[in-house]
């Protein structure tokens, strides 16, 4: 992974220095190296997971690659991930979903560990500084690259994993965000431009407000089925959608400062991946304190509504593989200065200009760790 400051692309846009953070809140993002793939770094967030958990990794029965950047359109990349980390026998699906990607492979692991009564290892990981127009400054500086994973075990208790879940989509707002070419409606031909391939937002105003909506309402109704209340809540962990649109959601939910965490300033937006890899950055490698209550937030492609209730579950481990350097760094429990709250929100709740957002779906986690269980790795 490459760090790839606001100066880089700021200069190749032409813009004046600042331009970025005053608008997003994103300092910088990191780049997967050249000569990486997506299955590359899912391997590396897969294995941390595992290495962290300490089980028979011939014992996971299922891989679930939450991507929308896949090594290739044919064959799926999460047979090879699996096999590359010696998860041999297990199945393995990728699974689409763009920034909610996290939260549906999880639900889906979620149902699959209570079925079979065998591990599930879910990874979200994408490289989307492939599909970025980088002489598009609306989607130029939103995004980076990244992965994370969770492992999912069995658990005698009743009340561990998931508690509920409530799924729905709005397809009216399917073409807000899309690359146009690949698929069956416009498939690769000689004579398409060179950026049919790469990431188009039609209407960046129209994405964060939809965003914030689908944010706030879904936190309120996971809120209200898992049986707690904001003020229940110990830290809000937002999807790092950008800084405009966790303040915007911050304000509706009446979160207090102190309770937001955001790692969107070092890191941007990499869709899915940064769900549980968010989690690392603001946690270090240490487990998610027991005995807490986190809401997991956030809004992507497709405008896929999402709330999700996990409550009682183990202290949370996640891989940390695309915050390298700053998450070794911070290993101190429970979070550390850098993320509470993240610096870019205060300045942007002074200046709410015309907004632009790369996310469009809402999902939303919570949680809440029991002291001596092991559920969720």
């Amino acid at each position: 992974m490459r760090r790839v400051t606001n100066a880089e692309i700021e200069a190749r846009l032409g813009v004046e220095p600042g331009w970025t953070e005053r608008r997003t809140g994103i300092a910088e993002r990191r780049f997967a190296a050249p000569d990486e793939a997506l299955s590359d770094i899912a391997v590396k967030a897969g294995d941390m997971a595992l290495e962290r958990a300490g089980i028979d990794r011939r014992a996971v029965g299922l891989v679930v690659l939450a991507t929308s950047t896949p090594d290739h359109l044919l064959p799926p990349s999460a047979p090879l991930v699996a096999h590359r980390l010696g998860a041999t026998g297990a199945g393995a699906i990728d699974l689409a979903g763009a920034c909610g990607g996290f939260l549906y492979a999880l639900t889906f692991a979620d149902g699959f560990v209570r079925q079979a009564g065998a591990p599930a290892l879910v990874i979200a990981a994408n490289i989307l500084s492939r599909r970025l127009n980088l002489d598009d400054p609306v989607s130029a500086v939103l995004f980076g690259d990244g992965a994370g994973a969770a492992l999912l075990v069995p658990q005698e208790r009743q009340t561990a994993g998931v508690r509920g879940v409530h799924l729905t989509s709005d397809g009216s707002a399917y073409d807000l965000i899309k690359i146009p070419a690949g698929g069956s409606r416009t498939p690769f031909v000689d004579g398409l431009g060179p950026d049919a391939a790469l990431m188009h937002i039609r209407d960046g105003r129209a994405v964060f407000t939809r965003a914030v909506k689908i944010m706030t309402d879904a936190a309120h109704k996971a809120l209200a089925q898992a049986g707690l209340v904001i003020d229940d809540i110990d830290y809000f962990v937002p999807h790092q959608a950008n800084a405009r649109i966790i303040a915007a959601a911050q304000r509706q939910l009446g979160v207090p400062d102190g309770k937001m965490l955001s790692s969107v300033a070092l890191y941007a937006n990499s869709s899915g991946g940064d769900n549980p890899a968010h989690a690392v950055a603001c946690g270090g490698a240490a487990p998610l304190p027991a005995g807490r209550a986190n809401p997991d937030v956030g809004c992507g492609r497709g405008f896929d509504r999402r709330r999700r209730g996990l409550r009682d579950l183990a202290p949370a481990r996640f891989s940390k593989q695309p915050y390298g350097e700053c998450a070794e760094k911070y290993t101190a429990s429970p979070f550390p200065p850098q993320f509470r709250p993240n610096r870019s929100l205060h300045a942007l709740k002074a200046t709410m200009r015309k907004p632009s957002s790369g996310l469009r779906d809402a999902d939303i986690a919570v949680w809440k760790p029991r002291r001596g269980s092991s559920t969720w790795y």
